[in-house]
């Protein structure tokens, strides 16, 4: 299985995407800082593995903060979750890890207790190996339910790059296909470019390969033709936020498929942990849309490809409306229309069973 991110030795170690495919390397981050910094440029991306490489950021931080009495040792740590909140606005799941280690701590550090500095520490990186090992439980969950959606012969169409990389391990949309290929079921995948960071061409595409999936790359201008052409018989991506009544945010360009879906018929699935879920936000139009640098548009590999001085609007995510969405497959089970009842029903049953 592709290791996307681990703590190791204390540190945390993440595969860097940004230099995938033509380079497999690891990078070794030894304070919190380098573990923001990596969430930032995208060496780490996806909305679970940055909630991942958060709580990890957070235990790193903490491991290497100055013991000098409780109240600072809190206040370092309270700063340390603002830090992280601060990195990428739209991901979900990043700010669900943070609250849950701010929730840990408090349980293992009330205001009564003893400061034991080491004790804390510990049970800190721990609780952050748990979020890692715990998610790639939820991804083979999620594999499950939605493999019993595709039948062998399906030719699936994703976006994005919503697989191991994107989590702990496994995937999301890919976990799906992954799951569905390790049943006997014969499929084939049409991968989306994704432009205008290509995390489709150089990090979906590379999964795939790596485990023989039979695969085809197209650019993303090229999806309706082939659905025009009957050559889709599912689409499934991934999800960074999903509203209380089922809008979705997701890489830009996921609402171009959803509605060129519905106009020819194809089911249109997403797939995400109901830590994705976010039952504060009413509906998609309140989900916080994160704009990205315009060099991502106008240059590739250091090259210029655009003209000196054009504008340039680069927003990383789109919101696809729930009306849209054939289902929404997570730990939990699948949702189905209305989502408004569906979605809080599903994420409600998730944190009873959790204890929280």
């Amino acid at each position: 299985m592709i290791k996307t991110i681990d703590w190791r030795d204390d540190t945390v170690v993440m595969i860097d995407q940004k230099r995938l495919p033509r380079e497999e390397r690891y990078l070794t981050c030894k304070t919190h800082g380098e573990v923001i910094a990596a969430i930032n440029d995208l060496t780490i991306r996806g909305a679970p593995a940055i909630g991942i490489a958060a709580a990890m950021g957070v235990a790193l931080g903490m491991l290497r903060s100055p013991v000098t009495s409780p109240s600072v040792f809190r206040e370092t740590f309270d700063d340390l979750c603002r830090q992280f909140r601060k990195t990428r606005p739209t991901a979900r799941n990043l700010f669900w890890a943070v609250e849950r280690m701010k929730a840990y701590f408090s349980r293992i550090f009330p205001p009564d207790a003893p400061f034991d500095a080491a004790f804390l520490r510990r049970s800190l990186a721990d609780e952050a190996r748990r979020i890692l090992n715990e998610d790639i439980a939820i991804n083979r969950r999620i594999g499950g339910f939605g493999a019993a959606l595709i039948q062998s012969g399906d030719a699936v169409l994703t976006h994005c790059n919503a697989g191991a990389l994107a989590t702990g391990g496994y995937g999301t949309a890919l976990g799906v296909i992954r799951a569905a290929v390790g049943q006997g079921k014969a499929i084939h995948v049409f991968v989306d470019e994704t432009r205008p960071v290509l995390q489709g061409a150089r990090l979906t595409a590379w999964e795939l390969m790596q485990e023989h999936i039979p695969a085809t790359l197209i650019a993303d201008n090229m999806a309706g033709y082939l659905m025009f052409r009957g050559k889709i018989d599912k689409i499934i991506v991934g999800a960074d936020r999903i509203a209380k009544n089922g809008d979705t945010a997701n890489k830009i360009g996921t609402y171009t498929l959803a509605v060129l879906a519905q106009a020819h018929g194809i089911p249109f699935y997403v797939a995400a942990p109901t830590s994705t879920i976010d039952l504060e936000t009413p509906a998609g139009d309140a989900i916080p849309i994160e704009e990205r640098a315009p060099e991502e548009v106008t240059s590739w590999g250091g090259c210029r490809v655009a003209p000196e001085g054009i504008a340039v609007f680069n927003p990383a995510f789109d919101v696809t409306a729930g009306r849209y969405i054939t289902a929404i497959i997570t730990e939990a089970g699948v949702a189905m229309p209305p989502y408004d009842e569906s979605i809080p029903a599903m994420a409600g049953q998730t944190r009873l069973n959790e204890g929280c």
